[in-house]
């Protein structure tokens, strides 16, 4: 059998029932972009390790369709889990009769560079933003205090927000998609079961969620009027927000990065904030933060220091 045609069996047969739907929707573009015009058309039997190696080197050397260059580890990896799942599913069911992918060597991915706002930027941003007319800015305030990603801020309802507790729930998530027909916006489940979590909102922020609230005319706590919001719309009103103030060009995910960063300067665990982000463990949050957790350290210790 060929490898696609398997691919094709596997995606529908045993991703696709079980999995979310971005996960299918996302391993099903990594099949057509990057799988199917390389190894698809190999036997199954013919995916030797040496030539899944060589097709995960051309991957990083230039896997990128669109500009030629090499895609990163982290979605090479992404990449070799399909191949990796999809072989493996095959052996079990007795498609083949030998698993080889597990000799793939995978690229050591890099933990990308935290970029986040200056404490002068953020009140910036945040003075902006309490001043607008535009409610549907104070989702860019709301991340500055709770971490939340855009998915998870835009798929936010009233009903996840304990006004009495002052508990805020992730609960789902949301991103863009086509349907065929036009762009569609996606309700799914958290990125993982560790993004399922409950963060105490600062007392100062639930006045302006309950005026919100009274203004507002949808289930969604940041809305375009009745209409929920798609993601790259979002995305794009928060850069045009910072070429407004003159603040240099950040991704929205920054936001997220500021929070964690005020958090550790304030004094913050590194178990809780873990939580509070939704990381899998503590580890992942300090290998991230390890230059926040570097300016605290060194206060704390040139705070020992004057016992001297």
């Amino acid at each position: 059998m060929k490898y696609i045609d398997w691919l094709k069996i596997w995606l529908e047969n045993y991703i696709k029932p079980s999995a979310k739907v971005r996960t299918y929707e996302r391993y099903s573009q990594i099949v057509r972009t990057h799988i199917a015009d390389s190894i698809g058309a190999k036997e199954i039997s013919e995916l030797t390790p040496i030539i899944l190696q060589a097709f995960i080197s051309d991957l990083l050397t230039a896997g990128n369709t669109k500009t030629g260059k090499g895609l990163s580890a982290n979605f090479v990896n992404t990449v070799i889990s399909v191949i990796q799942n999809s072989l493996k599913t095959a052996y079990m069911v007795g498609v083949t009769t030998e698993y080889v992918a597990n000799k793939i060597k995978r690229p050591q991915p890099k933990e990308k560079q935290v970029d986040c706002f200056t404490v002068q930027e953020q009140k910036k941003i945040e003075n902006y933003v309490l001043n607008s007319k535009k409610d549907k800015l104070f989702g860019v305030v709301l991340c500055l205090y709770t971490g939340l990603r855009v998915g998870e801020l835009l798929a936010l309802q009233w009903s996840d927000i304990d006004f009495g507790k002052g508990l805020l729930f992730v609960s789902k998530t949301c991103y863009d998609s086509n349907d065929g027909i036009g762009h569609v916006r996606v309700i799914d489940s958290p990125k993982t079961v560790h993004s399922r979590r409950v963060i105490p909102l600062p007392k100062q922020i639930l006045p302006h969620l309950k005026i919100l609230k009274k203004r507002s005319c949808s289930d969604y706590v940041i809305a375009d009027g009745d209409k929920p919001v798609f993601m790259r719309s979002y995305q794009r009103t928060f850069e045009l927000l910072l070429k407004k103030l003159d603040i240099s060009h950040k991704g929205f995910h920054s936001l997220r990065h500021t929070f964690a960063t005020r958090a550790l300067e304030c004094g913050m665990d590194v178990k809780t904030l873990s939580e509070l982000l939704g990381h899998k463990n503590a580890t992942i949050t300090l290998n991230r933060y390890a230059h926040s957790m570097l300016e605290h350290k060194q206060d704390m210790m040139n705070r020992l220091g004057k016992l001297l």
